[in-house]
């Protein structure tokens, strides 16, 4: 047993890291497996349309559409909310490197390099712009700007301390550490918000799913709630008018809540 354990530790001792299983995927690339592609949401969104017309009339067409693009706006909003926390983060990441290689002594252009290096997603394309323009004699924080993505304000916020260190000789460090304290409170303040809202939004959902559990009382009870409104007249008047106040609710609640994260 004591054989087994020192030969245990030992192996621990000497497992790679992650710098090397890098090495590694670099001199012997592994094959990786094929992605699935998903069809884009305004196909499923034609998709569905097509469907309710082979089913139905064109009130249904309507309907469906209308409900379609509702989750379709949802959707892409949600997605692009996680995108923007996910930038959010790796800029808080590659900000913490690149004050900590200021703090050492490192020079900017070397400590923009060392964030773009060990970060990802915008914040290595904006820091290896930077360092980039400092190497060439050009100024850094014209280069932190990253005007084209998800997370332009809070490069803009740093653009503008790192000018100030330049203009008025302060240290770089502490102004890039003000900003970095700063949006990470930003972070903090929205994700305690989201949370606080979580019950607003679930009961917005709840709210504009009640008349399909009206439809299924309808049915059990024997009133035939489907016919009269795929049958098209007045019934698919009222199915039309039904969707949308249901998704005027939903797109409603999503813009009072977002408001507040915002």
């Amino acid at each position: 047993m004591i054989v087994g354990l020192v030969l245990t530790s030992l192996a621990v001792l000497v497992l790679p890291g992650r710098a090397s299983g890098r090495r590694f995927d670099v001199c012997y690339p592994q094959p990786r497996p094929a992605r699935r592609r998903v069809p884009d949401s305004s196909v499923l969104v034609g998709l569905v349309c097509i469907a309710a017309l082979l089913v139905s009339g064109p009130h249904a067409v309507i309907a469906c559409g209308i409900a379609s693009m509702t989750v379709r706006h949802r959707y892409l909003r949600a997605r692009r909310d996680r995108m923007y926390q996910l930038e959010r983060r790796k800029l808080l990441d590659g900000l913490e490197i690149l004050i900590g290689e200021l703090r050492v002594g490192a020079h900017p252009s070397a400590a923009c390099e060392a964030a773009a290096a060990e970060c990802s997603g915008a914040a290595a394309q904006t820091f290896a712009v930077a360092a980039a323009r400092s190497r060439l004699g050009g100024s850094a924080a014209s280069g932190v700007r990253g005007e084209s993505s998800v997370v332009a304000a809070e490069f803009a916020r740093i653009a503008v301390a790192w000018r100030v260190a330049e203009k008025h000789g302060l240290a770089l460090a502490e102004l890039l550490e003000a900003a970095r304290s700063d949006l990470l409170g930003r972070i903090r303040f929205r994700s305690r918000t989201e949370s606080a809202l979580a019950g607003a939004r679930a009961t917005g959902a709840v709210l504009a799913g009640l008349p399909l559990l009206g439809l299924v009382l309808g049915h059990l009870m024997g009133a035939s709630p489907l016919r009269v409104l795929l049958g098209g007249g007045f019934g698919g008047a009222l199915l039309i008018a039904g969707t949308v106040f249901a998704c005027a609710g939903l797109l409603w609640t999503d813009a009072i809540t977002g408001r507040v994260v915002a």
